[in-house]
């Protein structure tokens, strides 16, 4: 009986500590404490406006180092304009100056050309009545009756005969230098009309057309090794016509003009029969016409 209440008793003991008795205990729940929004964005907003003034107060040290530069700048910039604007002005002023001087030569090379075409004019007049012979062999001691007996003779060949009254002048051409003293100099044969000179370049071509040998030395009394020469007699040209000849002589080649010719100091071209005649001025005009194929 006892061990059994004492088994009894072990086993509630053992009971009660496996299941407690539950407290019957009233306890209050704490209610969670809200944050404060308020405080918090103050808080931010003061420390971004202290954040924001310390940045400015920066910024406006930095300002004030750097505005001493930037005025450098500017006053540089604008001694810069002036300059430039001053240069401008230089430019525009040598501009008007050289746009002058441009047309102040144009004018001078005008009135160059027009001085020019005077001289040629006088040259040529100064040469209306002149025959130049060529390729003539020079005789020992030459002397001006020795020339004026070579004009007699041709003149008799070619059936134009010339008195020596009918010769103003006559002389050979002087050589330039020693080089040219070598070469046989043009004879210049001054006669005493326009009219006799046309009279007997006409018949002294009319020879070489009509007999197979052409004019030669011997036709001007010359007997030595020179005397089978052939001489081209032609027109006393000025300096200008000569040059102009020579040129009108390679166009005619190059472009088959039939005739080329000169008359009075001037150059004359003609492509054929139908074509019109034109008188070479200057050497543009050649070089024009050469273009001309």
């Amino acid at each position: 009986m006892e061990s059994t209440l004492n088994n009894k008793s072990v086993s509630e003991s053992n009971i009660s500590q496996e299941f407690p008795s539950p407290v019957y205990v009233s306890q209050r729940n704490k209610r969670a404490r809200e944050p404060n929004f308020e405080v918090d964005f103050n808080a931010f907003r003061e420390e971004m406006k202290s954040m924001i003034s310390s940045m400015f107060a920066v910024q406006s040290n930095d300002i004030k180092k750097i505005f001493p530069t930037l005025s450098e700048i500017q006053i540089s910039n604008s001694n810069i304009e002036k300059s430039i604007s001053f240069l401008s002005a230089q430019h525009e002023e040598l501009k008007r100056k050289i746009d002058l001087m441009e047309a102040q030569a144009k004018k001078d090379k005008d009135y160059i050309t027009i001085l020019e075409d005077k001289l040629e004019d006088l040259q040529r007049v100064s040469r209306k009545m002149n025959v130049e012979i060529k390729n003539v062999p020079k005789m020992p001691q030459e002397s001006k009756e020795d020339l004026i007996n070579m004009v007699k003779l041709l003149s008799e060949t070619v059936a134009c005969k010339v008195e020596k009254r009918d010769i103003q002048d006559i002389y050979r051409i002087q050589a330039k230098n020693k080089k040219e003293q070598t070469k046989q100099q043009p004879i210049i044969v001054e006669m005493s009309s326009a009219i006799q000179k046309a009279d007997f370049l006409k018949m002294a071509k009319s020879y070489n057309l009509r007999h197979k040998e052409k004019l030669c030395a011997k036709h001007l009394g010359i007997k030595n090794n020179y005397m089978d020469n052939p001489i081209f007699i032609s027109e006393q040209l000025t300096a200008k016509g000569a040059r102009l000849h020579f040129l009108a002589r390679d166009l005619a080649k190059a472009n088959q003009y039939k005739y080329c010719w000169t008359a009075y100091g001037r150059i004359y071209v003609r492509k054929d029969d139908n074509s019109r005649i034109i008188i070479v001025k200057n050497e543009a005009q050649v070089n024009s016409l050469m273009n001309l194929k």
